[in-house]
């Protein structure tokens, strides 16, 4: 998740963006201060050495830049998964992406033990069509080993003109071969949120959250008004599955659109003067119907942060699996002409100040998808990854209360909507042919763990 500063650009990620106060640092006074200061430039003398070593005496003559990024990149790698470093043209693609258009595959991807995982396909992309799936490894690229690459070095081989191809070789979970899959580059448009009138049920399938997304909302709530006729309309499903985040400032604004006052999220730094708390605003967008909010296991992020926030407010009933559990706030800091650094600079809270990381969020009614035949063999053999998978992954301060990690869960969802268990549980719940204790939400029950 991205979030916005005064100094940085318009944009703080949250699996993606978010906004943090600018503070002096604080200073050691005495001795600790001149320990410090010694043990720091010894390290960094240090590094000097090896440098100068590397430069003088390799094999072949090094590119000098290179070395320094890759430098950079294997300090901030040492942090946690989602703090690196941007070159000039890195940072030029996170500005296009997060802008809703670009070029590509249309695929979410992270770093895991040396290889790309694929956090989720983007809809009705070129990654999505071919069947690509949440969890799949992708381990070389038109026949080259990811080993050794950088997620950004990978992600730049799988962007480039539109209509060229790529061949992907996947390590899927429960197969015992690799397999390729041959892809075309397209221009990746965004549509951050679509929808259709299931009779008088209002669906709105919100799949990433860009500069547009709260826009694109109200835009297709007031079509579905004018279409069902807002009298009429018996309720609203949100689907968030498979949806990797974004934009700090549009989860807020999509969580404000269906609440009318309390805390969304708040967000919390190093030192409790960054302690940020963001509120809604009175303004309804859908006059106090129910809403259902579908969730899975590719649900991260941003999307935690809107499933959270309606749940906790007994404003929505979220049905199917636990989300992946990523509640860290990465603030993009540029550095001029050098690109910019991606860092991990807060976690986020829930209003009721539950902390997703490592941990996601269950679902007040655990609906799970029915697998063909083909896809449950594939994953039969090993459970879902999530946050919690990821080696450095930053922890969750309730753990310490013996709370165990438990983030991932299956983020498959059938193309088919008349194959969606979960799709139809919620019309169903909505249309009152399902009885639940937990829709309508009571503003009396728990919160699940």
């Amino acid at each position: 998740m991205i979030r916005k500063t005064t100094y940085l650009i318009a944009g703080v990620l949250l699996g993606a963006f978010a906004t943090v106060a600018a503070t002096q640092p604080q200073l050691l006074t005495g001795g600790a201060a001149n320990a410090a200061s010694s043990d720091t430039y010894r390290a960094l003398n240090l590094f000097g050495d090896v440098f100068e070593r590397v430069r003088a005496d390799y094999v072949e003559k090094p590119d000098d830049n290179k070395l320094v990024e890759s430098a950079i990149n294997g300090m901030l790698a040492g942090l946690d998964p989602h703090s690196s470093y941007l070159s000039p043209k890195d940072f030029r693609d996170m500005q296009v992406q997060t802008s809703g258009k670009f070029g590509g595959l249309g695929i979410e991807v992270t770093m895991q033990d040396g290889v790309i995982k694929v956090v989720s396909p983007i809809d009705n992309t070129p990654a999505a069509k071919a069947g690509i799936l949440a969890n799949d490894l992708i381990i070389a690229l038109d026949g080259e080993s990811v080993q050794g690459m950088t997620l950004s070095q990978a992600v730049d081989k799988m962007r480039g003109p539109v209509s060229s191809p790529i061949t992907l070789t996947i390590q899927r979970q429960g197969m015992d071969k690799p397999f390729d899959v041959k892809l075309t580059r397209a221009e990746i448009t965004i549509d951050a949120v679509r929808s259709r009138a299931e009779d008088q049920v209002a669906y709105l399938r919100i799949s990433s959250f860009s500069e547009q997304t709260f826009d694109e909302l109200k835009v297709q709530i007031g079509k579905l008004k004018d279409q069902i006729g807002a009298d009429h309309v018996q309720g609203y499903i949100i689907d968030l599955r498979n949806n990797p985040g974004g934009l700090l400032d549009q989860a807020i604004s999509v969580s404000d659109a269906f609440l009318n006052s309390g805390e969304i999220v708040s967000t919390r730094g190093r030192h409790a003067e960054e302690t940020q708390r963001y509120n809604a605003h009175s303004g309804d967008l859908t006059d106090g119907k129910p809403v259902v909010v579908l969730v899975n296991g590719g649900s991260a992020s941003a999307s935690e942060i809107v499933a959270g926030a309606l749940q906790d407010h007994r404003r929505a009933t979220l049905i199917g699996t636990r989300t992946f559990g990523k509640g860290s706030v990465q603030t993009i800091i540029p550095l001029g002409a050098d690109g910019a650094l991606r860092l991990t600079t807060a976690r986020y809270y829930t209003p009721s100040g539950r902390s997703i990381q490592a941990h996601g969020i269950n679902p007040d009614i655990q609906v799970k998808e029915e697998l063909p035949p083909d896809i449950a063999a594939q994953l039969a053999q090993t459970p879902p990854e999530g946050e919690s998978s990821l080696r450095g992954h930053l922890t969750n301060e309730a753990d310490a209360t013996g709370a165990k990690e438990q983030s991932g869960s299956l983020a498959y969802v059938p193309t088919d909507p008349t194959k969606d268990t979960q799709l139809n549980y919620a019309l169903d719940l909505l249309r009152g042919l399902q009885v639940n204790s937990a829709f309508p939400p009571d503003p009396n029950r728990g919160i699940p763990n």
